[in-house]
């Protein structure tokens, strides 16, 4: 029984009739270092101890040597909600890189994944992990990067794929519950949607794919990260964000917002219209949208040193830094 496969998704992974699960990709580790790489360092910190999960600091070594306050960057890695971490070499390259270039201070997200823990178990998570974080604002919490290093005036969130579709859930939260007694507004100065993970039934638009065997493959993955809590399919408004008009974003919890496309990508028009929902809507910030032409999803995961990742990291690292005219 325990050979036999109820559910082959290769090259991600395999569901058994007995119930396990065997992710193909997205499970190897690599340690966090106190030896600089890039010229930053990083280490792990549980967050939640009832649940065992950890987030990845990372910290710009000039920062430690100086105790300047710096933008922090709380990210969410994708994954479909299912394989990938927050240790893995993937996002442990990403978030360096990242940390680099922008000169922030950064806490990368490890969440429980689905199916084992279905959807909405990431966004609780990941909203603990916030509620962590902001225990700080202070200077007197557990965490001494985040006492001595951070300036909360400017906390930016992000995330690619799934990851991108935490990140906008959790800046409408913030909007609605506070994170903390010492914040009068969200406490979030913007966010970073990189390929965002949102999708529909139907095609948004005329340009999105109509091929119906992707559009199957992009719903399956849905339903296998969301049941059994979900009812409504892709109609959920947890992923159809953008084409449910019962969806209402205006409510946004921050100023500004870059979203991220690749233009191959088959998800890339939800993030076009993400973008002119919100500028539709009555939310008072400011939106830019960025297409990486010829590239496909995650490309600059895969690719992390090609022209196209390089030029979309000078853009995320911009935004964090408010050099970007929005």
């Amino acid at each position: 029984m325990d050979s036999e496969i109820a559910v082959d998704c290769s090259p991600l992974l395999k569901i058994y009739k007995s119930g396990r699960i065997e992710r193909l990709m997205g499970e190897t580790t690599v340690p966090a270092s106190l030896t600089p790489q890039n010229g930053v360092v990083s280490k792990d910190v549980v967050y939640s101890p009832d649940d065992n999960l950890s987030v990845r600091m990372y910290l710009p070594v000039k920062a430690a040597e100086t105790g300047e306050k710096l933008p922090l960057l709380v990210y969410f890695h994708g994954g479909g909600f299912i394989i990938e971490t927050a240790f893995s070499p993937t996002y442990h390259t990403f978030l360096t890189a990242a940390v680099s270039a922008s000169d922030c201070v950064a806490v990368s997200v490890d969440y429980r994944r689905a199916p084992e823990h279905p959807i909405p178990i990431s966004f609780d998570d990941s909203w603990t992990c916030l509620k962590w974080v902001f225990t700080h604002i202070a200077g007197s919490g557990s965490e001494s990067w985040l006492n001595k290093h951070v300036d909360f005036s400017k906390l930016f969130l992000a995330g690619d794929s799934a990851g991108a579709t935490i990140a906008h859930h959790m800046a409408m939260r913030a909007a609605k519950e506070n994170l903390s007694p010492e914040l009068s507004d969200s406490g979030i100065s913007g966010i970073i949607l990189v390929h965002p993970y949102f999708w529909s039934k139907t095609p948004i638009d005329d340009k999105e794919t109509k091929d119906e065997t992707l559009r199957s493959k992009i719903e399956a993955f849905w339903m296998m990260a969301a049941t059994p809590n979900n009812k409504d399919g892709v109609d959920d408004p947890l992923i159809n964000v953008v084409q449910s008009e019962a969806v209402d974003i205006s409510g946004l919890g921050c100023g500004k917002v870059l979203v991220m496309v690749a233009e191959k990508d088959a998800l890339a028009r939800q993030g076009w219209g993400y973008a002119a929902k919100l500028e539709k809507s009555e939310w008072k910030g400011k939106v830019e949208l960025v297409e990486s032409e010829g590239e496909d999803h995650v490309f600059h995961l895969m690719r992390p040193d090609c022209e196209k990742a390089l030029e979309a990291m000078k853009i995320f690292a911009g935004f964090l830094k408010g050099q970007m005219k929005i």
